[in-house]
């Protein structure tokens, strides 16, 4: 076991050759279960609304065809930022997002080379973060508890919003964690610590998470890993957004979100010391932080806060509360999905050393009790978030006619071209041709598809959009497809 393995003192706690065992044998049909109805669930999800077109070009199209290059053992050119960017169709979407853990994804594209894989790639990422899960918590609080947190983890609100927007980095991250806190606790290093390497391919700002790993060492008594771990998460940090972005063609500042704290670090840091009573309340300064704060830690039933391994997802969570874009801090989002496995598990910990500092002679009906509060609250959070949208008919068909003239307008288009297409159209082209996002900025595309009657991202309204389609005709371009609002548009 670790230097902090508070598991290990509750009685039931067998010992870990043993849990591997028992989970391959008698518990492999039930997690496994429960992992193959998540994946299908969150698979669902993406696929109707990439199929009734609700998906968007920014940013599944981003990662198709970021993960097409990789397959097809090319640089991973991504045209639709690189567009939007004003940094031409050879932009690499490294230098936007540091990412290469994309590169695993591109065995799917032999498969099938379309946006349909991400999708199922990312429910299957999630999803595997479910045995690691309930390795976690069995040995903990046992077999019962186990099964109940796997389901609360697999019904749980952040992963049901960054299932339902596209596809994104953070598909990685749940995998990634539980295997980093399951081996660290259970004392097998080697997994543990890859893991958490694996977590600075991922995304530029993982480094803050390798700090926060780092924190939670020390403080449980690891201190000369912790101290290593924290060199290794500010060197990912600095090497990635320093060095390797600004070198692929990127910018540092694109994502610089702290203008209100500073011009750059230094000045952020120094402002936060400056009035550090300002700085400790900046996190819970808008309703809407709050109420994600809250959201974040209620699944636990505010357990979580009792666990140092919450200490692994503050410094994530202080980027986004301390920023200055209202994006970053709602429920809404892919954001929260960071996080979810490690407050998850520090809920489980926290339970742990509560039951020990009251030193119950029989604790299991607390265990469960907890673990079944847990479920409960992750079943009565559903019908708010984007599950909910499962056992609804209606979401499986769509806007039936909006479909219907989508497809029509889609088919129009040859296959090998440059197109700039409205947002949701977008998805449905990326698999044949090069995808720009449709704007008020002309790119140049010889091929336009264009919607007239509903608001496309990043219009102000539809009548803007109309007035786009104006423009584009009178520079020489001419309709050859329209129908219920959508406007195919050619300039030979």
């Amino acid at each position: 076991m670790t230097g902090d393995a508070p598991a290990g003192e509750t009685e039931a706690a067998p010992a870990t050759p043993s849990l591997w065992k028992l989970w391959l044998s008698d518990h492999r049909l039930g997690v496994g279960l429960i992992a193959l109805l998540s994946t299908t669930a969150y698979a669902a999800v993406g696929l109707v609304k990439l199929a009734t077109f609700r998906a968007s070009v920014f940013d599944l199209v981003i990662f198709d065809q970021t993960v097409r290059n990789y397959s097809h053992f090319r640089l991973p050119y991504a045209p639709a930022v690189g567009a939007i960017h004003g940094r031409g169709l050879d932009y690499l979407q490294l230098a936007d997002h540091f990412s290469p853990a994309y590169a695993l994804l591109a065995p799917f594209y032999w498969v099938h080379d379309g946006p349909e894989s991400l999708v199922v790639a990312q429910a299957l990422l999630f999803a595997a973060a479910i045995p690691f899960v309930w390795l976690f918590t069995r040995r903990v609080l046992g077999t019962g508890p186990a099964y109940l947190v796997a389901v609360a983890y697999a019904l749980s609100w952040p992963v049901a919003q960054a299932i339902a927007f596209d596809v994104h980095e953070v598909m990685f991250v749940p995998l990634l964690t539980s295997i980093m806190i399951e081996r660290y606790h259970a004392g097998r290093s080697l997994p543990a610590f890859a893991a958490m390497g694996g977590l600075l391919l991922v995304k530029e700002d993982m480094g803050l998470m390798v700090i926060g790993f780092a924190l939670y060492l020390f403080v449980t008594g690891d201190r000369f890993r912790g101290v290593c771990c924290a060199a290794i998460g500010v060197g990912g940090v600095l090497l990635a957004r320093g060095a390797l972005i600004p070198m692929l063609g990127g910018s540092a500042d694109d994502f610089w979100a702290y203008g209100h704290l500073g011009p750059d670090v230094p000045g952020a840091l120094l402002t936060l010391l400056r009035d550090p009573v300002a700085a400790i309340l900046l996190p819970f300064s808008d309703e809407a932080k709050v109420d994600t704060l809250f959201l974040m830690a209620w699944p636990t039933l505010l357990l979580c806060l009792l666990s140092p391994l919450s200490l692994v997802a503050l410094p994530h969570v202080l980027e986004r509360m301390l920023a200055d874009r209202a994006l970053w801090w709602q429920a809404d989002f892919q954001y929260n999905a960071f996080t979810v496995v490690i407050l998850l598990c520090a809920g489980v910990d926290g339970l742990a050393r509560l039951l020990r500092r009251l030193r119950r002679p029989d604790d299991r009906p607390l265990r469960l009790a907890w673990a079944f509060g847990a479920c409960v609250v992750a079943v009565t959070l559903v019908p708010r978030f984007a599950l909910d949208q499962l056992y609804h008919p209606d979401f499986y068909r769509g806007d039936q006619v909006k479909v219907a003239a989508a497809r029509e307008a889609v088919a129009k288009v040859p296959a090998g071209v440059v197109v700039e297409a409205a947002n949701s159209v977008g998805p449905a082209l990326s698999a044949r041709t090069t995808v720009l996002l449709w704007t008020g900025q002309p790119h140049g595309a010889p091929w336009v598809v264009a919607d007239t009657a509903r608001w496309e991202f990043p219009f102000g309204s539809a009548e803007e959009q109309a007035a786009q389609v104006g423009r584009l005709e009178a520079e020489g371009y001419r309709r050859v497809f329209e129908r219920d609002g959508y406007v195919v548009l050619n300039r030979p």
